[in-house]
């Protein structure tokens, strides 16, 4: 019985694992409304009984999608610290930041269409936990200012100029498509982006 109960927590997992993603791949092509549980569930290969075992609703499974895509969203956030040296750290998290909107576009655009509706269903979340990170990393950045590590910004206008940088290219991927034919699947165009956004933004920030 010992050995066995590790396995159900793993095979439990990868249910929960494979239902996410099939309900990620139907939201940010359908919305919350346009995608059927059946649907969710057939792509994951499960039944539709077995997937309300795990998530009891629909707006369960979309709110637990939304707040999967924040853990990746937010984790190059949250590994800044006030101990490294500022435009390195900042030219780190634009690294990070391209990689995910380059790895996960699907659920930067489904964020991005939540956010255009109001948040409905992640208000809460937006105003309890993405709030406290984004005050506890404007400090960070407000110390390397006070410090005279980095010019003087405004640091949430900071934080929401590199946001709005790094995931148009997986927002408004086909735009970037259409005007540089071109994806950052495509390894020369996305060391270019990086080092470019980088640049423009590391020489904004620098102290004179």
């Amino acid at each position: 019985m010992v050995n066995k109960a590790p396995t159900r927590r793993s095979r439990a997992a990868a249910k929960c694992s494979a239902i996410l993603d099939a309900a990620l791949e139907y939201f940010s092509q359908f919305g919350m409304h346009g995608t059927s549980l059946e649907k969710v569930a057939e792509l994951a290969g499960v039944s539709k009984t077995n997937l309300l075992y795990y998530f009891p609703s629909k707006e369960a499974l979309y709110i637990a999608v939304l707040k999967n895509i924040l853990d990746v969203w937010l984790a190059p956030l949250r590994a800044l610290r006030e101990d490294q040296e500022p435009l390195a750290a900042i030219r780190h998290y634009i690294q990070l930041k391209l990689e995910v909107s380059r790895d996960h576009p699907q659920a930067s655009r489904l964020f991005c269409l939540e956010m255009l509706q109001g948040a409905p269903l992640l208000k809460a979340e937006l105003e309890g936990s993405l709030k406290a990170l984004i005050d506890e990393k404007s400090r960070v950045i407000e110390n390397w200012i006070a410090q005279k590590r980095l010019a003087a910004v405004e640091p949430q206008h900071l934080v929401f100029m590199l946001w709005a940088t790094t995931q148009h290219y997986a927002d408004f991927a086909a735009q970037v498509e259409a005007v540089t034919g071109k994806t950052l699947n495509d390894e020369q165009f996305f060391n270019q982006t990086v080092t470019n956004v980088q640049h423009m933004v590391i020489e904004g920030i620098r102290v004179r």
